[in-house]
């Protein structure tokens, strides 16, 4: 029970990173099996993806756009790089790493799509095609809203930056 003057925080299954956290792990879970089928981990397959949609990128826009840490995309970088998925591209500034697609990871792209696709239709007809609309709208806003806040002094003390930091 809270004193005067204590603050006292919302319930645990009210809070809005648990919520979030929930519907991402019952969401990735319907996709997990088929990409474990084709060898890939999910962060692995959201870099195809992103590589595929936008063509060749850098490492830093790669990083925010698949919301992946740095030091994890390198490690994603070398493995891609490995199974002959992806391959560096020569760029004006030696400093910039970017990285492209090559023919065999296309085609992985392509082998994929059809049953991601499916998996995301599966979704969207259970929960609805107009809520889906309005959820990732809603997802959106709240991430520009979030993002448009000053960082409080308790994210820099703790070392928590903006930015990417998911994982799988």
């Amino acid at each position: 029970m809270a004193q005067d003057g204590e603050t006292v925080l919302r319930g645990f299954e009210s809070a809005l990173p648990i919520a979030l956290l929930r519907a991402r792990e019952a969401t990735m879970r319907r996709f997990k099996g088929h990409v474990d089928a084709h060898g890939l981990t999910l962060p692995q397959w959201r870099v195809i993806r992103a590589l595929a949609d936008g063509g060749p990128m850098d490492a830093r826009t790669l990083a925010e756009r698949c919301v992946i840490l740095p030091p994890s995309l390198t490690r994603i970088f070398r493995a891609l790089t490995e199974k002959g998925l992806i391959a560096t591209v020569k760029t004006s500034d030696a400093r910039r790493h970017a990285v492209r697609l090559t023919p065999a990871g296309a085609a992985l792209y392509a082998e994929m799509a059809e049953t991601s696709e499916a998996i995301y239709a599966e979704l969207e007809a259970a929960f609805g095609s107009e809520e889906m609309a309005t959820l990732l709208s809603l997802l959106t806003r709240l991430r520009e809203t979030a993002e448009a806040l000053p960082v409080s002094g308790s994210e820099t003390a703790s070392g928590t930056e903006p930015g990417p930091v998911l994982e799988d």
